[in-house]
């Protein structure tokens, strides 16, 4: 099932997309979607990981993201991997697609959620590309805060 947070029920995150990017903008768009799919989704069944945007004749399409069939489904079940259309502002789509434009940014999906358990919504970034060695360094950053954490956990009860 999904879980609930302050009005969210997420249903997925996207941690690589935060490991593999450098965030800037983010934005909340809504999802245009089947009626299996939303069903599938209050299962709490969908993942982000290979999940992508692009435009298309103007339009912001949702691609790779796979949300399974519904189980209870029959001949009007939706295909997993099909591509869904985003819905947002005409101004929000120009901004995107002229960061979008410059070389090295793309639209990664970080979060799927349920908004006052209604209304399916994604959270899409624009993003640049880490390199190797950014990586590398936020996972030490990672590991140093964590013994730093784990040191000061163990003066404080001793």
């Amino acid at each position: 099932m999904a879980t609930k947070d302050t009005g969210r029920q997420v249903v997925a995150n996207n941690k690589k997309a935060r490991h593999d990017y450098h965030v800037l903008d983010t934005y909340e768009a809504g999802l245009a979607l089947m009626g299996t799919e939303v069903k599938s989704l209050r299962m709490g069944r969908a993942s982000l990981v290979d999940g992508f945007c692009q435009f298309t004749d103007g339009e912001l399409w949702l691609e790779g993201v796979h949300i399974p069939e519904y189980l209870q489904g029959s001949w009007t079940n939706h295909s997993a991997r099909r591509r869904r259309k985003l819905l947002l502002h005409r101004s929000e789509m120009d901004k995107i697609e002229q960061k979008v434009r410059e070389t090295g940014f793309t639209i990664v999906p970080l979060s799927l959620y349920f908004v006052d358990g209604k209304r399916v919504k994604v959270e899409i970034a624009v993003a640049k590309g880490k390199r190797e060695y950014d990586k590398r360094q936020a996972l030490r950053e990672k590991q140093d805060n964590r013994e730093a954490q784990r040191a000061m956990r163990y003066k404080n009860l001793g």
